[in-house]
């Protein structure tokens, strides 16, 4: 059997090494030039969120001198070591623009004319493709800088000069507080919904491994578990003007909002170093006019806004794809038969944990292995 992966990142060679290591012919595609293309294009203080024990891929743990909290670039690094361990076929600068199912399988087709047949493909192009860039009225007469997170390196090119970043996420509190260590300021933080705040770690307690070990309780239970949890650990930043989260932590992450890890925020907003105020609701010439009317001047505005997965152009038209444009099946049950996809769920148990249990799980729908496939089983005493 054959499967063509669509993309080289962490999803996409997690699968191509699971199936390889069941026997499967597995080529991998990417439009980009090298593995981990979105990793080497994150802001530079960027580490993973998930501990390096929980994050490795399958067949290859991540290094352990990389550390407990592996950085951008390590996580890059990993990737290349991740691949060449394999021997992964992978074959970058190849853009796919078309899937089409022919005789059984499928049919990829590239932007060069090139043809990929194969009787699986998996899609793994990734949860954070394309930026998604928010419009207000008035951003053209806007005189300051407006860049989405996607193009933000680090703070130093706003040292001395005043900041409001879009939107109080993972990204968006990090480079908020990035931009105070690079002596940029004032900095204000917009925000629509006050966010969960969690501690990152408690010593070997981490918060993925504590999501982990209470995502099968009833949600009810575990959003008065982690509401009560947080009271204690998180101060309350309403003077400092951002106001107790509402509405239940689990109860938020299955509606798709992930909490933040605290990786300085906390003590930022209480210092004043960064300052919480309210979503923009327009642009007028050197302002933001804010939702509550109130007015700043930001020589810049950086918009932590999130991505989409831009997924419609390859397979909208196969019906795959919910009203969100995501995909309607996920994992190891195939969307179409031959056709799989992968890494678009933000789960809160950590992105490269499930990615691994996807590539496992994916590998053994699309190869089962040789006991199986004969219909062999193993008799009560041999088991």
């Amino acid at each position: 059997m054959s499967t063509v992966v669509i993309g080289a990142g962490p999803g996409g060679l997690a699968v191509a090494a699971a199936l390889q290591q069941r026997g499967e012919t597995v080529t991998v595609v990417d439009k980009a030039a090298a593995v981990g293309s979105s990793w080497r294009g994150h802001y530079d203080r960027l580490h993973l969120h998930t501990p390096r024990e929980l994050s490795g891929l399958p067949g290859y743990p991540i290094p352990r001198r990389f550390g407990r909290w592996v950085s951008r670039d390590d996580v890059v690094r990993y990737l290349e070591l991740y691949a060449a361990h394999h021997r992964l076929d992978v074959r970058t600068g190849v853009e796919v623009t078309d899937l089409a199912q022919q005789h059984g399988g499928w049919t990829v087709t590239t932007a060069d004319g090139g043809r990929l047949d194969a009787e699986n493909v998996v899609v793994a192009t990734g949860y954070n493709n394309t930026p998604a860039m928010p419009t207000w009225p008035g951003t053209e007469s806007f005189t300051g800088e407006i860049i989405h997170a996607s193009a933000y390196r680090n703070g130093e090119p706003w040292r001395g000069r005043s900041v409001l970043v879009v939107g109080i996420g993972n990204t968006g509190a990090e480079i908020a507080t990035d931009l105070v260590e690079h002596g940029a300021g004032p900095v204000w933080i917009g925000v629509r919904t006050p966010p969960y705040i969690l501690v990152r770690d408690r010593g070997p307690m981490t918060a993925n491994l504590l999501g982990i070990m209470v995502r099968h309780l009833p949600v009810r239970v575990v959003d008065l578990l982690q509401d009560r949890m947080l009271r204690l650990e998180t101060p309350d930043l309403s003077a400092h003007g951002l106001p107790r989260p509402s509405g239940g932590l689990y109860s938020k992450v299955l509606a798709g909002t992930i909490p933040v890890q605290d990786v300085g925020i906390v003590g930022s907003i209480q210092s004043g170093s960064v300052v919480p105020v309210k979503s923009p609701a327009r642009f007028e010439g050197d302002e933001v006019v804010l939702t509550d009317g109130s007015r700043l001047r930001p020589d810049a505005v950086v918009v932590a806004a999130g991505y989409r997965q831009n997924l419609e152009p390859l397979v909208g038209a196969l019906g795959v794809l919910d009203a969100r444009g995501l995909p309607r099946s996920h994992g190891a049950e195939p969307a179409l038969p031959g056709l799989h996809f992968t890494g678009f769920t933000n789960p809160i148990s950590g992105m490269f944990r499930e990615l691994r249990i996807d590539a496992t799980r994916i590998a053994r729908a699309i190869r089962p292995n040789r006991r199986a496939a004969r219909g062999v089983t193993r008799s009560p005493a041999a088991r």
